[in-house]
């Protein structure tokens, strides 16, 4: 579910959301989302957002209210979130885990050095701080990341963003191929085979993930279910 509206105000040079001043948030959104999940039967859900620099919060508190609103409608499902960098804010990130997601994710997207290339107004060391605050705040927090493929980073660039991830307590990645959205979009540079995509990923096991997606078709979300947290609650 990506929640707090469907403009941007970032313009990352692989999305195809809109970069546009956003609309106020709707206040009922966290309701009409849980009623959605509850009447898609869903056992677990990810819920992820736009970017919102033009809120002092980072849109933090709407993360936490939707998570609540599902909470409150069925305790038992799992929630997994997928933040923007909220610029490595600790308050905002403890807004978020003070609504007790099951599984924080905040997707480092590409290699340090394609990062400027690739990401609008995010840095690459920005979001691994984001991950070790959120794993410094809440120990027992399973906190995820991700990578795209194919937009020119080299192998010991990637590897090196995974010993990174590790170094900030990361345990579940995936690894997915870049697929340009637009002719407006960065170029595909390399169309990763799958047998690169399964070594790449036993490779992340051995470096000590919890859990690993790696394949072609791999996003952020893709068979999330598959890792089971421990919960807590």
């Amino acid at each position: 579910m990506m929640i707090a509206g469907e403009r941007c105000t970032r313009a990352c040079g692989f999305c195809a959301v809109t970069t546009a001043k956003p609309f106020e948030l709707e206040e009922d959104e966290p309701q009409r989302v849980a009623e959605a999940v509850k009447r898609l039967g869903l056992k677990h859900v990810v819920i992820t957002a736009v970017a919102r620099d033009d809120l002092k919060d980072g849109g933090a508190n709407h993360f936490a209210r939707t998570i609540q609103a599902i909470r409150q409608m069925d305790p038992s499902i799992i929630a997994e979130v997928l933040v923007p960098d909220f610029h490595a804010q600790e308050w905002c990130i403890k807004i978020v885990l003070d609504a007790g997601p099951d599984i924080f994710n905040h997707n480092l997207e590409t290699v340090e050095r394609l990062t400027p290339l690739v990401r609008s107004r995010a840095k690459y060391r920005t979001s691994l701080q984001v991950l070790k605050r959120a794993k410094d705040l809440s120990s027992d927090l399973v906190t995820k990341s991700g990578l795209m493929l194919g937009l020119g980073e080299r192998e010991l660039e990637l590897f090196q963003a995974m010993d990174d991830l590790r170094e900030v307590g990361c345990e579940v990645l995936t690894l997915g191929q870049y697929l340009r959205p637009t002719p407006k979009h960065l170029p595909v540079v390399e169309y990763i085979e799958p047998e690169r995509f399964r070594n790449y990923g036993d490779i992340a096991r051995t470096k000590g993930f919890r859990h690993v997606a790696s394949g072609p078709l791999v996003r952020s979300s893709y068979h999330a279910a598959d890792f089971h947290p421990v919960i807590r609650r």
